[in-house]
């Protein structure tokens, strides 16, 4: 499978600032060999549709609310984005579970109501420094992984570790390969052999200089972009490493074949 660069562009975008990066994103992307996802925040998304529909860059929204429809304030349906274009979702981003006290099962029915309107989820997991500090990081995100998907769970798992976020501090390489081996394992005891075609994405201070070492780690299928994507330059730059990197793995498969 191809890997995915995905940009979640979080609260930040204006409708005229959102036009100009879907062009800038658009306009230098057609010699990629990955992917390539923008998720700008909902008052966006028409402003980014009316540039990206048709072309191949996928458009994403940050979150959905479980319902179909009905008496929730401020929210929005999976069958909403739907409508207006998107293809994908991001759901349990830290950020979420966090500030809006997302639980497992709560981003598990938002899977579930994503997948009923044909969108594919990016579901987050990740663990806090605490966490990690105190040796829990795999009990922690191996239970996200088994409570947030649901049965025929059809789409991608993103690992983020939450004290990266933002911080300009990345996890070591090899931090981030046990991490990714642990997921497919937990993958593969949830989803059975399906599990094994999940992409797992890395999330976490990705920027366009740390993106191919980053990318080169096992069972790394792709990234999810905070800040980065915000620039286009440094966007494509991502999108260009992953690309670099999923080539030579084909390259190393064929040769081992």
């Amino acid at each position: 499978m191809r890997p995915l660069v995905a940009g979640n562009w979080k609260m930040n975008g204006l409708h005229k600032q959102a036009q100009a990066l879907s062009a800038q994103i658009l306009a230098g992307s057609g010699d990629l060999d990955c992917d390539l996802l923008i998720c700008p925040p909902f008052t966006a998304l028409s402003a980014a549709a009316a540039i990206l529909s048709g072309t191949n860059i996928a458009l994403g929204a940050q979150d959905c609310h479980a319902a179909p429809s009905g008496a929730h304030t401020g929210d929005i349906s999976a069958s909403m984005l739907a409508d207006i274009g998107c293809q994908s979702v991001i759901l349990g981003h830290s950020e979420r579970r966090a500030a809006h006290h997302e639980s497992d099962h709560m981003v598990r029915a938002k899977v579930e109501a994503a997948q009923r309107a044909g969108l594919r989820p990016i579901v987050c997991v990740g663990e806090t420094d605490d966490e990690r500090d105190s040796g829990q990081q795999m009990a922690v995100v191996g239970s996200q992984v088994a409570g947030s998907l649901p049965d025929g769970f059809a789409g991608d798992v993103a690992y983020e570790p939450i004290w990266a976020i933002g911080t300009g501090r990345t996890p070591s390489i090899d931090d981030v390969a046990a991490m990714h081996r642990h997921i497919r394992a937990a993958l593969v005891s949830r989803l059975g052999h399906a599990g094994r075609d999940v992409r797992i994405l890395y999330g976490g201070s990705v920027k366009a200089e740390n993106a191919a070492t980053l990318l080169s780690a096992p069972e790394v299928g792709g990234a999810l972009v905070g800040g980065a994507s915000l620039d286009a330059a440094s966007f494509l730059a991502i999108a260009r490493a992953a690309g670099r990197v999923c080539g030579r793995r084909l390259q190393a498969a064929a040769a081992s074949a």
